[in-house]
């Protein structure tokens, strides 16, 4: 049976982790989806203190509620692709804390932004750094055990499963997979999310459940908190794809109601939407 995970992201933003996997578990879910963006506040994680470590696991058992992924979101702000050697020499201190920090807490895998460079203009050697340095980071991954896992993206360079496939053939490794959001993977007018996800489903660790406005060429698409049922995903087909396809890995409802004055109605909402077509296709039953 599929298990349930909600992004951090929809949690309040200000109380500690007992209370958030707390709030996790009283609206059913099975697990949080740590979040590790490009702000200090949450870059600083990577240098918890045993003891703070220690808290996280204590909170973990004490509610049964896992932290199985961890959304680094941070190579957004210094990426493998940056012209900058400085930068790039960040994003692998980032990526070599994060790996030990997952170890530490039990996470299963970090998922990686499948962004080239986001601030910087994207050229042939910013493409040459991110994979060289994806390479470093897999190899040092898979010394822990720990999976990375590429988000299909918001953004042109990896945008479907087909683009994350093509790096994937650079570093042939089973501790390097995709991590399809349904939302971005259907905001690209050239995708079909149902062949895309026919092509990668031996690669899928997880699926971010989101919904977006797609891309036309007026408009550049809006992949964030757009309200599940108003955005351009057919989750119907979508979700029934996957079943035939016989995945069974996690879910992850990925919202941003952290500042909301009603989080838990927020998402109460969304799971209103989300779960009877989620059991409708076999999950969840």
């Amino acid at each position: 049976m599929s298990l349930l995970g909600l992004y951090e992201k929809a949690t309040p933003k200000d109380i500690g982790w007992l209370e958030r996997l707390e709030f996790a578990k009283k609206l059913g879910f099975d697990f949080v989806e740590m979040s590790i963006d490009e702000t200090d506040t949450r870059l600083a994680r990577l240098d918890w203190t045993k003891t703070e470590r220690q808290e996280i696991i204590t909170a973990i058992y004490q509610t049964e509620v896992k932290i199985l992924s961890i959304c680094l979101s941070g190579h957004r702000r210094f990426p493998f692709g940056s012209k900058d050697p400085e930068i790039r020499a960040i994003a692998r201190e980032i990526m070599i804390k994060a790996i030990d920090l997952a170890s530490d807490l039990g996470v299963r895998s970090i998922q990686l932004a499948g962004y080239d460079v986001y601030y910087e203009e994207k050229t042939v050697s910013s493409r040459e750094y991110f994979i060289q340095n994806l390479q470093e980071a897999v190899a040092l991954a898979s010394e822990k055990g720990v999976i990375l896992t590429i988000e299909i993206m918001d953004d042109s360079f990896i945008s479907s499963i087909s683009k994350y496939l093509e790096i994937k053939e650079q570093i042939p490794s089973p501790y390097l997979q995709v991590y399809p959001d349904l939302g971005n993977l259907s905001a690209w007018p050239e995708n079909n999310p149902s062949h895309e996800l026919e092509k990668g489903i031996a690669e899928i660790t997880q699926i971010h459940l989101k919904d977006t406005l797609a891309v036309t060429k007026d408009f550049p698409g809006k992949f964030k908190e757009v309200p599940f049922g108003e955005g351009c995903v057919d989750f119907d087909g979508c979700l029934r794809t996957l079943k035939r396809l016989n995945y069974n890995g996690s879910f992850v409802i990925e919202m941003w109601s952290e500042s909301s004055e009603r989080p838990a109605e927020e998402i109460e909402k969304a799971k209103a939407f989300l779960i009877p077509k989620l059991k409708e296709v076999g999950y969840f039953e």
